[in-house]
């Protein structure tokens, strides 16, 4: 009998720690903007120009969590060089306000209008130096 009390104990204990505090969300609604929900859908690449390491991965959180869809990440080609100003290239001159909305979700950023029908996605964005969001915990 003293077994199967601790059995419960343990499993009463072990219900209250997985309780989620957080505020249930309403019927329909999703954790994080889904692409196209907020607007056309953007497809995007995000390139590290800065010479930090990991940046061109925070972009794409930052850019995923506003609700574009990144379709390619990583380090700009090194006869770029090194940005200080990021740059969001508009590779689609079809999509209406894709630079200033990639610049609002970003808080930075000069649009540049670069039509090149050889890549297949919106823009291109190209992070400088002055990138650096302040991220949310991710586990």
């Amino acid at each position: 009998m003293e077994l199967a009390r601790l059995a419960l104990s343990a499993l009463v204990l072990g219900l209250a720690a997985c309780h989620d505090e957080r505020p249930p969300r309403p019927p329909g609604a999703t954790a994080f903007p889904v692409p196209g929900q907020e607007g056309p859908r953007l497809t995007v690449e995000v390139l590290n120009a800065s010479g930090k390491p990991g940046l061109a991965r925070t972009g794409t959180r930052v850019l995923r969590q506003a609700g574009i869809d990144v379709v390619a990440l990583g380090n700009a080609p090194a006869a770029l060089g090194t940005l200080d100003t990021t740059r969001i290239v508009i590779r689609r001159a079809l999509v209406a306000g894709a630079g200033d909305r990639i610049r609002r979700a970003l808080g930075v950023g000069q649009v540049v209008v670069q039509v090149d029908s050889t890549k297949l996605l919106d823009a291109s964005v190209l992070l400088g130096a002055d990138f650096a969001p302040r991220l949310q915990f991710h586990p």
